[in-house]
């Protein structure tokens, strides 16, 4: 599988060995514990492209690291990668209590976050899920149920000032607004990463 996007801006960021075999021993684990997340597709092609990304390796373990359980959720056919998106159960509590994006923190005044959710994904190497993309995760188990996630907003809320999270509540699956310059202790966001 050839991919078809630039990769991000910024240096190669890259694991120590026994690291990445720690990580790529968990993601495996992942992998086959959950194989109903990732029909028709094997560890070994998943991993023969890890093997070519050192930089998709790091953003998997800065994924990992703020409790978001990435797994394998299935192929971006146009592009021809491997989409990893996080899987954790709650929204990932290392990434909570973040406003929208760089915008909207430097917006606020005071009680700014530490971080806003769009500039933390881009250090971690990482885009925000899109409102597809989170109801595609909601489609694989039941996620959010007491916590929030951040989305990518459409540029058309983002331009009003708004952004977008989702939830699970009631046996549904909910997309709401919110000013971008709101955060909160049970939001952060989900991440997918194109391998």
């Amino acid at each position: 599988m050839a991919g078809g996007r630039a990769a991000g801006a910024g240096k190669k960021k890259e694991l120590a060995a026994k690291e990445r075999e720690a990580l790529l021993k968990t993601l495996r684990e992942r992998f086959e514990k959950n194989m109903g997340r990732h029909k028709g597709i094997a560890w070994g092609d998943v991993a023969a492209k890890l093997e070519k990304r050192p930089e998709k390796v790091w953003s998997l373990s800065q994924m990992e690291a703020t409790g978001g359980e990435p797994d394998v959720v299935g192929v971006d056919e146009q592009w021809e990668e491997f989409l990893f998106f996080d899987c954790a159960a709650e929204s990932p509590a290392g990434r909570w209590s973040f406003c929208y994006d760089r915008e909207a923190l430097e917006k606020r005044k005071e009680h700014k976050p530490k971080n806003s959710a769009v500039d933390a994904a881009a250090e971690m190497g990482v885009e925000l899920l899109s409102e597809e993309e989170y109801f595609r995760l909601q489609k694989l188990g039941e996620f959010d149920t007491k916590t929030q996630s951040w989305i990518k907003a459409r540029a058309e809320v983002r331009e009003l000032g708004g952004g977008l999270f989702g939830d699970r509540r009631f046996g549904r699956v909910f997309v709401y607004h919110n000013g971008a310059d709101a955060y909160f202790a049970g939001r952060g966001f989900r991440g997918v990463l194109r391998v």
